[in-house]
């Protein structure tokens, strides 16, 4: 471990309508978390590069803790935050604070805009805890739960090639 003062891990977040998702962008074997009403706070050391890593964030509105949770999958820590208003609008940014942080991008591939969940009907179709399990958190399943790849038939990749000239 280095003496140098703990910098922000890169942090990915999206929202749906009662939800919002953080993903922070560091292999961390033992971070420290704790989500409270208004903020969360993280804290690790990368077991890459050995520098550590903390930061802060002020939440744009409440959350509710106790149905928050995440999960580390060893090269990133995945985050649910639940909402403590069900029926707010879309919270505009992730943070009171107006200026966006260096850190903190949109992830795209978890976002849902309000039109989009509107015409999903609305609402959560997830139970959080199985998401979070999917997300790769203890008691997903067992191996005989999960298929393989030797359980595919007739994959286009098993034709023989024809003979180059």
């Amino acid at each position: 471990m280095t003496n140098e003062a703990p910098v922000p891990p890169s942090v990915l977040w999206a929202q749906r309508k009662e939800d919002i998702f953080l993903t922070f962008s560091v292999e961390c074997k033992e971070p420290t978390i704790k989500i409270d009403k208004e903020s969360v706070y993280f804290k690790g050391i990368n077991a890459q590069d050995k520098k550590s890593h903390e930061v802060t964030i002020q939440l744009y509105d409440n959350v509710n803790p106790d149905t928050s949770g995440f999960v580390n999958k060893g090269r990133c820590i995945e985050m649910v935050l639940r909402k403590e208003k069900k029926d707010a609008p879309y919270w505009p940014s992730l943070t009171k604070d107006k200026k966006k942080p260096h850190y903190l991008k949109v992830d795209f591939n978890k976002w849902k805009d309000e039109d989009d969940e509107e015409e999903d009907g609305g609402g959560n179709n997830y139970d959080l805890m199985d998401m979070l399990q999917s997300m790769g958190g203890g008691g997903a399943g067992d191996k005989a739960d999960k298929p393989s790849f030797d359980d595919l038939e007739g994959d286009s990749d098993d034709e023989n090639l024809p003979d180059l000239e």
